[in-house]
């Protein structure tokens, strides 16, 4: 497993567990529903109390992603957000919160188009501690790796419930800031309940790490009884995106300030359930 001394994901993991707290990901489209409003988005949550945030950067094939966050990405895009847009949207977090960890979660083509090597330094400089690229191999990663171990960004992967345990070790070899593990079959989404084979996995991916990696778990998670539940089966951390999206489409037509209550309120509701789990 790669070091990252400076890196922000790494600290805040660190600073978890001196706490016994569970760390809270939330994730956003990057410029949804519109650019301005996606600040005053962003802000709320992390005034609500997450932990880690991560930025997605909307692509025409969001493979890995579920009807809400893909329709979000489709809108953006039809907004005119581009790769730029996101990462000045990065600068203007990382001016407003100095320590706060931030994830890009995008596919691999969005770095390619710029090279990787390029567009990676972009956005380092812009204040990204690293990246989630769910169509990235660990087979085709050699590059994206030496470059992210240079810069000290965090290279995050995902494993998933019918992952062998063989694939697993190597995820686990080359994941650093934390493991992706995929509570489900399919795709993200919300979730009313969740199987045996979620738990019975997590906890297995916890005893393959021996606690070397933070294992965080996402796909499906949206309310302090599912934080808990993946808590008491070894996970460090939990990511919600869909059910934050989903707030932000019901309340558009409000006033930002209401929208801002209402996603301040709903991430306190998790982190709450993160201390106490």
């Amino acid at each position: 497993m790669l070091h990252l001394q400076n890196n922000r994901i790494k600290k805040k993991f660190s600073q978890l567990k001196i706490r016994k707290e569970k760390g809270l990901i939330c994730y956003v489209m990057g410029g949804y529903p519109d650019p301005l409003t996606s600040e005053k988005i962003i802000s709320s949550i992390v005034d609500g109390g997450a932990d880690i945030m991560e930025i997605g950067i909307p692509f025409s094939d969001p493979i890995a992603d579920g009807p809400i966050i893909q329709e979000a990405s489709f809108r953006a895009l039809q907004n005119g957000i581009n790769p730029d847009l996101c990462l000045s949207l990065i600068k203007k977090t990382r001016q407003r919160y100095p320590d706060l960890p931030i994830l890009i979660m995008t596919y691999s083509n969005i770095l390619q188009r710029k090279g990787f090597k390029k567009f990676m330094k972009m956005a380092k400089d812009a204040g990204t501690d690293g990246f989630i690229l769910p169509d990235m191999t660990i087979e085709e990663s050699k590059e994206y790796l030496e470059y992210s171990k240079k810069l000290e960004l965090a290279t995050v992967f995902l494993v998933a419930p019918n992952t062998s345990n063989a694939r697993i070790k190597k995820t686990l070899d080359v994941s650093t800031g934390f493991v992706y593990v995929v509570s489900v079959y399919g795709t993200t989404g919300i979730r009313n309940t969740f199987n045996k084979y979620t738990l019975t996995a997590i906890r297995n991916i916890k005893k393959l790490s021996s606690n070397r990696n933070n294992i965080s778990v996402g796909f499906g998670i949206s309310t302090p009884d599912h934080i808990k539940l993946m808590s008491n089966c070894g996970a460090d951390a939990v990511i919600v995106g869909s059910a934050i999206i989903e707030i932000i489409n019901r309340n558009k037509g409000d006033n930002i300030r209401s929208l801002q209550n209402k996603l301040k309120k709903y991430v306190k509701s998790l982190k709450d359930a993160c201390k106490n789990s």
